[in-house]
């Protein structure tokens, strides 16, 4: 019961983090859009941030069980390696550069 719990908040964070906060960051009125990219990308990356570490507080602290431990361990990876990948991205360190010429390179060879 406890690993459906985990796995519940976890899930219901991850779309808070990757779907609700980009969707109120982009208000747009009209065609004018009232937010800015930046902060969207930050209050996403801050998101990202404190559920890593409250995963990793509920492994250390009030989580019992080994199997449930070792799931808030590995959910606090998973939300650690979307945290890298935001900041990556964020600071162009990855791009997606390498897709669009795999893509043209598809696209001229048939």
């Amino acid at each position: 019961m406890q690993r459906f719990l985990v796995h519940c908040a976890n899930g219901f964070l991850l779309i808070v983090v990757l779907i609700g906060i980009p969707a109120i960051t982009s208000v747009r009125f009209g065609g004018w859009r009232l937010s800015s990219t930046p902060r969207a990308q930050l209050l996403t990356f801050w998101g990202l941030a404190l559920v890593a570490v409250a995963n990793g507080i509920a492994a250390l602290g009030p989580v019992k069980g080994r199997k449930e431990r070792a799931l808030c361990w590995k959910w606090a990876a998973g939300f650690g390696f979307l945290l890298l990948a935001e900041y990556s991205l964020a600071h162009d360190y990855f791009d997606f550069e390498w897709l669009r010429q795999a893509l043209e390179w598809v696209q001229r060879r048939f």
